[in-house]
C-alpha cells in the first residue's frame, strides 16, 4: 500500500469516526467513557495522518 493510499485510507476511518462522535453527541444517553474513547482514537488517526504526510513525497 503507498502512503497516498494509507493517507486516504485513514482520513476516512477520521471521518467516520467524527461522525459517529457528532451523533454520539447528539444522544441524551451518550456514554461519557466511549466517547473519549471515540475521540482519543480519532487523535491517533489524525496524528498518524500527519507523521505519514511529512514522509510522502
Amino acid at each position: 500500500m503507498t502512503i497516498e493510499a494509507r493517507i486516504r485510507e485513514l482520513g476516512n476511518r477520521h471521518r467516520n469516526l467524527e461522525d459517529a462522535i457528532h451523533q454520539a453527541l447528539q444522544s441524551p444517553s451518550v456514554d461519557s467513557l466511549k466517547l473519549r474513547d471515540m475521540k482519543r482514537r480519532k487523535l491517533r488517526l489524525k496524528e498518524e495522518i500527519k507523521e505519514l504526510e511529512t514522509r510522502a513525497p
